[in-house]
């Protein structure tokens, strides 16, 4: 008789790193064969601009999945309740009052964080009641080793488990490694997430005003959804600087268009200072394809990206570091090829879809074998 599993978890709208392992999750075949499964969507949000923002829309939506929780757990007797658990702010209440509910009910408990913040949360007493309830005799999942620290304080080091981000690799035809580099063409540039300032877009393009003034031979291109990072905003920053004719913001792009800019760049750079960064599945694209990665040694990304081997990791918000490295790779196209095979076989050996789905499986059986220490 099969396991199973109540999965309480994130799933688009709106795109984000936790609503992608969501979708992974939900529509693994081999994961759905292993275990009995339900699932239920715990966002509360449509759009990436209602994220951390009160409404009466989201509330009534937050009462609805309290209702399928219940009701569901009412219905089976789970082995194990999975849950997407946010690390602090508005989401980690919102969440705690699913965690409460599982817990009247006596499930088993696993979060899986794809997010951090619980050690730079707020330090008050309400804060530190319910991290301690939420952790008491529970399991759970980080994206890189480099995140136990964000949860030492309250999760033993032996109900912790690890479990790398995967992505399916693309079936569309891609370029040879650094294809995109014909001679005397000028390098190019990607930044690939949703325009946001902490995911450091004003940094790459004060970097990309530094480049300019080298006289370095480039392009650089901005996809994805506008953000606190707005359209206008966007050009007005790019004409203060002076850049018009070297930065480009094209808005969210999927598919075939995405693919696109993936297969006609060269350097991927992602300078994210953004306080939830964990992992960065971009940086997993890009390698996929190929491309050497310029990003920052924030959350799990040191585990996605070798400094000096598959690309580079510089300091955070710090524009010339950045353009720097930039410069580096844009003046030595072979350094770029170089990089790019070792980015796809770093891909190919830790970060496939296939790799993160026997990972999530083998984990969530052992949780259910177990009991927390």
């Amino acid at each position: 008789m099969k396991s199973s599993i109540l999965f309480v978890l994130h799933i688009p709208p709106p795109v984000h790193g936790a609503a992608m392992a969501g979708t992974f999750i939900h529509n693994s075949a081999l994961i759905n064969n292993e275990f009995d499964t339900k699932y239920i969507n715990l966002s509360t949000s449509t759009h990436l601009k209602e994220s951390g923002k009160g409404s009466f829309k989201k509330l009534g939506a937050l009462l609805r999945i309290q209702y399928r929780v219940i009701s569901a757990l009412l219905r089976k007797n789970y082995d194990l309740c999975y849950l997407t658990l946010n690390a602090s702010g508005p989401g980690f209440y919102k969440d705690m009052l699913i965690v409460a509910i599982c817990k009247l009910f006596g499930k088993k408990i696993i979060y899986h964080f794809h997010n951090k913040g619980v050690e730079t949360s707020e330090k008050t007493r309400l804060n530190n009641t319910l991290y301690k309830y939420a952790f008491n005799n529970t399991f759970s999942i980080l994206i890189s080793k480099f995140l136990y620290s964000d949860i030492k304080n309250y999760a033993k080091e032996s109900n912790v488990f690890v479990c790398a981000y995967g992505i399916p690799e693309s079936t569309e035809l891609m370029k040879p490694v650094a294809a995109a580099n014909v001679p005397d063409s000028p390098c190019k540039l990607l930044f690939l997430s949703n325009m946001m300032e902490e995911k450091g877009v004003y940094i790459l393009m004060e970097a990309c005003k530094i480049l300019k003034e080298r006289g370095l031979s480039f392009e650089c291109n901005f996809v994805g959804a506008w953000s606190d990072v707005s359209e206008e905003s966007f050009k007005n920053k790019v004409k203060q600087l002076g850049i018009e004719d070297r930065v480009f913001g094209h808005g969210p792009k999927y598919n075939a268009d995405k693919l696109a800019f993936f297969n006609n760049s060269d350097i991927f750079v992602f300078p994210t200072f953004y306080h939830y960064e964990t992992f960065g599945l971009v940086n997993l694209e890009a390698m996929q394809h190929g491309i050497p990665v310029v990003s920052c040694p924030e959350g799990g990304i040191p585990d996605i990206v070798v400094d000096g081997k598959t690309g580079y990791l510089v300091p955070q918000k710090d524009v010339t570091a950045l353009a720097d490295k930039l410069e580096v790779l844009i003046l030595n196209p072979e350094l770029r090829k170089a990089m790019g095979r070792e980015a796809k076989a770093r891909f190919e050996q830790h970060f496939r879809l296939e790799t993160f789905e026997t990972n999530i499986r083998d984990i969530l059986k052992t949780a259910i074998a177990k009991n927390p220490s």
